[in-house]
């Protein structure tokens, strides 16, 4: 009788790995130092800080946060004023530099942290177009190129020669919006951006917002409002002093977010 034979081994299949995240914060802290006294000129602060006489209080704006966001991920992060939302996008930005921990983002960034942070008052539209895309990575000559289709949906084209500083808010928001969105960038970062300007800006914001979503883009919005957070994100982040205090779903977090503003617990 043939002695029973084992069948063979199915060589195990080797795991596949998934995508690197597009965003990830390990152990992050972010500390301001605020001096306790208020000096009003360089020569003063330059005397003061040679003498040894600075003092200065330490504020803490971040602890200990630590999250990820997956490429093509929307992420809505609420919280009170004061609670760190705009310190964690200079932080993704790289604005500034985590105190402790690390911060490793993936693609390039088009951060809306305010709208016509950065525009020159002295240059027109059409060169704060330009200096915006540079400083993205992009070429004059691309940047000349995309010009059109931004001044188009700004609704400036008859003010683009004309210097920002004569704009109204309502103008600036609309180009800064206009670039930001325009450079296809890996990861947008919007902060209270989709509340500044009349209705029809909004509602044209937030058609553009879908189609990058659509397009499955990354982004993280702060929006105080929670229409704005539910109805673009899938996940949100509740932030109070400096520290997550929920993350989930976005309908679930903002509904707990609504019932502790309400005067419940978190």
């Amino acid at each position: 009788m043939a002695p029973a034979t084992e069948p063979a081994s199915t060589p195990a299949t080797p795991a596949v790995p998934g995508p690197l995240p597009a965003l990830s914060l390990s152990d992050v802290t972010l500390r301001y130092r605020i001096p306790r006294e208020v000096v009003v000129t360089l020569k003063e602060y330059a005397l003061r800080k040679l003498q040894g006489r600075m003092e200065h209080n330490t504020l803490v704006a971040l602890r200990d946060i630590s999250f990820t966001v997956a490429p093509g991920e929307s992420v809505g992060v609420i919280g009170p004023n004061g609670a760190g939302k705009s310190s964690l996008f200079r932080l993704i930005a790289r604005v500034r530099r985590p105190t402790e921990g690390r911060v490793v983002v993936r693609g390039r960034v088009a951060p809306l942290l305010e709208l016509g942070l950065g525009f020159h008052g002295d240059l027109t539209g059409r060169e704060n177009i330009i200096l915006q895309g540079t400083l993205l990575g992009f070429s004059r000559r691309e940047m000349a190129d995309r010009t059109p289709a931004i001044a188009t949906f700004a609704e400036l084209e008859e003010f683009l020669d004309a210097p920002v500083r004569t704009y109204s808010t309502g103008m600036a928001a609309r180009l800064a919006f206009a670039v930001a969105t325009d450079v296809d960038p890996d990861i947008l970062l919007v902060d209270e951006a989709l509340s500044v300007g009349d209705v029809r800006f909004r509602a044209k914001c937030r058609d553009r917002m879908a189609r990058f979503r659509e397009r499955g883009k990354t982004f993280l919005l702060v929006s105080h409002a929670r229409t704005d957070i539910t109805e673009n994100c899938r996940r949100a982040l509740w932030i109070a002093e400096g520290r997550i205090l929920r993350d989930g779903p976005a309908e679930e977090v903002c509904a707990a977010y609504d019932a502790w503003a309400r005067g419940g617990t978190a």
